[in-house]
């Protein structure tokens, strides 16, 4: 029996999903890296993104995410703290256009994790440790998600993004793997 909320992790319920295509279950996991303001780390912006309460007013930056409509099934913050908001059999909205393997619209078979961080800043131990710790456990609940089909946002959207960048040590995080 699959579990579709992480165990030990904090538990927010964002809005910002829905129900993947019937017979689509996830076989691809995306590493995403955000923060907000662009490089400023902790509080509460990216969650309240991720709850759909963002005051766009709050940061000239933001201008951009009015009515932006976005979320994950985690996030996992520089401490190492992991923050689930969509159930891991529900699609979460965090892909935009993307494809991989020939297969377009990844937010319908993939589940995405944010890093807070930078593409171009070091992500932390914690972090690495955070996540190698989820990605074995859900390799354990969807047996599809092999290390081929780990990948970074900028590798079924290369043409707009490019997370989580060069800062991530993909050789670290899969040698955590074994």
């Amino acid at each position: 029996m699959k579990v579709n909320w992480l165990p030990g992790a904090h538990q927010r319920h964002s809005p910002h999903y829905n129900e993947r295509p019937p017979g689509c279950a996830a076989s691809l996991l995306v590493v995403h890296c955000i923060s907000l303001p662009a490089g400023q780390y902790g509080g509460t912006y990216i969650d309240d993104l991720f709850m759909g309460t963002l005051d766009c007013q709050a940061h000239p930056s933001f201008d951009s995410l009015q009515g932006v409509r976005v979320s994950a099934h985690c996030l996992i913050r520089r401490n190492g703290v992991v923050i689930q908001y969509v159930p891991f059999d529900k699609r979460a909205w965090h892909a935009g256009v993307s494809e991989f393997a020939g297969q377009d619209n990844c937010n319908d078979f993939s589940i995405g994790v944010e890093l807070e961080g930078t593409d171009t800043t070091a992500y932390t131990e914690a972090q690495y440790q955070a996540l190698a710790e989820l990605t074995l456990w859900l390799q354990q609940q969807f047996p599809q998600l092999t290390r081929e089909r780990i990948v970074g946002h900028s590798d079924i959207a290369p043409s707009r993004k490019h997370d989580p960048g060069v800062a991530f040590d993909w050789d670290k995080y899969f040698a955590l793997l074994r």
